[in-house]
């Protein structure tokens, strides 16, 4: 029997690429069966409106429109829930905006079997930073050497939101007690995970910077992500000391 994959796909003004980006996995050719969870925050631009259009008779698409706390980590968060009813044998997240290719899921699916959560990873033998202008890469640069050295996380592509989940995995990380509105999300459910001693692997992906629509980084949501940063830490400080002890 084909294994249930759900791609929950966050969503905020991305009318430009949600249409290609569902039928580019809706035609990934392997042993999976594929649903996708659009989780959208009741974006101005329609976006919520024209997947149900286009899909609204396709049982594999499936649409969560958010009217309140809106931000990516209160979206992932609610999208991992309804994933999770969906009763999936694994949860892939991904951005909506082709930053991660649909055609590199199966790569991720393929060592799924290996570890607990699967990243695709820009900084491992054989990923690549594609397209991106170099204030970004130093911002990438300068997060990456700050949350490998203060969370001790065993992963090179600690801002990652590609990433490939065991249900149990989410079940354990208790969704209803994460507090990440915006992007720190990706930080704390991987340092809640790690904390929690589940496996990580990572797998080389091509990320390549969006070709339509603007992105939502800007410097508040930098500094709130950091401010945000040493939050999750001193909660999780408990987790910590166990993990610690063992």
């Amino acid at each position: 029997m084909k294994k249930n994959i759900v791609v929950m796909i966050p969503t905020y003004n991305e009318k430009d690429n949600i249409i290609p980006l569902i039928e580019e996995i809706l035609a990934l050719n392997n042993q999976y069966n594929y649903q996708v969870l659009v989780v959208d925050d009741n974006s101005p631009d329609g976006t919520a409106q024209i997947v149900k259009t286009k899909f609204g008779q396709d049982p594999r698409v499936k649409t969560l429109v958010r009217l309140k706390r809106r931000g990516r980590g209160a979206a992932g968060i609610d999208g991992f829930k309804a994933a999770l009813r969906m009763k999936p044998d694994f949860i892939i997240e991904m951005d909506a905006d082709f930053s991660h290719q649909p055609q590199e899921i199966p790569r991720l699916l393929a060592q799924a079997d290996q570890a607990d959560i699967i990243i695709g990873s820009r900084f491992v033998k054989g990923g690549q930073d594609n397209e991106r202008n170099l204030i970004r890469r130093v911002i990438t640069f300068f997060v990456r050497l700050y949350i490998r050295r203060s969370f001790k996380i065993p992963v090179k592509d600690v801002s990652s939101g590609f990433r490939c989940f065991r249900p149990e995995v989410l079940e354990a990380l208790d969704l209803d007690d994460l507090i990440s509105v915006g992007p720190s999300v990706v930080l704390e459910t991987l340092y809640k995970a790690h904390l929690l001693g589940f496996k990580m692997k990572e797998v080389p992906i091509t990320f390549r910077d969006r070709a339509r629509g603007q992105t939502k980084l800007n410097f508040p949501l930098l500094l709130e992500t950091f401010v945000m940063s040493l939050i999750i830490k001193e909660r999780l400080k408990h987790l910590h000391s166990i993990v610690g002890e063992k």
